[in-house]
């Protein structure tokens, strides 16, 4: 198959061209081209240390230095919802206002909180199951329903692209299951969803195009033909061959 995603078939929302991303001073992510087709749902897979978490996050502009372009249709909104780990739970703050931070980016820093976004925040916690959860801690809740806290967030922030990393790892299968549904509700909204996942049964059963990294693209398209037998197996062999004391490449900081 052709290591292009396919063309013509709907604009990009994100297009990447010749990108290199290092991490903590390695190459991470090599010379990967293409792109990423507006209203999809296109998973990131790949072996354990395959630049997946380096490249959403060169997309979401959180890690710097990378070398090549990128591009992302500007009518487009976005939203990142970084690794739960990232997430300090510690952190003395309300649900409701880890929620309404969702707002920022139309009532700005200093914006006040209407009654209406009130009832959002609200409406954003029932669509993933948290009526009544407004006044909890944030560490009083479990690891799923603080991911459930997160993609209310997403929900108030109405991005047409929305970049998850890892967003099923460590939780239940109710609330996996819950936040799946949610997914399949923003592709029959036409927005674009790119995430790095892990599990491929629900990459097959979720997600209609796959691009499978191993620092270097293997595979790019729709997901039946990237997760293919011998395209996995290309994979591992370059997981295994891996130098983790490569040189950057040059001229990435």
């Amino acid at each position: 198959m052709s290591a292009q995603p396919p063309a013509g078939v709907a604009p990009f929302a994100v297009r990447v061209t010749d990108l290199t991303v290092s991490h903590r001073g390695h190459p991470a992510v090599h010379h990967l081209s293409g792109q990423f087709r507006a209203g999809q749902l296109t998973a990131v897979v790949g072996p354990n240390g395959a630049g997946k978490s380096s490249l959403l996050g060169a997309l979401s502009g959180t890690v710097p230095g990378h070398q090549g372009r990128i591009e992302r249709d500007p009518a487009l909104r976005m939203a990142y919802l970084p690794q739960a780990s990232a997430l300090d739970r510690s952190f003395p703050v309300r649900v409701h206002e880890l929620v309404a931070m969702g707002l920022w980016g139309r009532i700005g820093s200093f914006g006040g909180v209407r009654p209406s976004d009130r009832d959002a925040v609200s409406q954003a916690l029932a669509a993933v199951g948290l009526s009544g959860f407004e006044r909890r801690w944030l560490g009083e809740l479990s690891a799923g329903q603080t991911q459930r806290v997160l993609f209310a967030r997403v929900l108030l922030q109405d991005a047409g692209l929305i970049l998850l990393d890892e967003p099923f790892n460590a939780i239940d299968a109710r609330t996996t299951a819950d936040l799946l549904a949610l997914l399949q509700r923003w592709r029959q909204e036409s927005r674009t969803v790119i995430a790095v996942l892990h599990d491929l049964a629900q990459v097959r059963e979720h997600f209609s195009e796959v691009l499978l990294l191993a620092r270097e693209q293997v595979a790019w398209g729709p997901t039946a033909e990237v997760l293919r037998a011998e395209h996995l197996f290309k994979a591992r062999q370059m997981a295994e061959a891996w130098d983790d004391s490569a040189r950057r490449c040059e001229g990435v900081a």
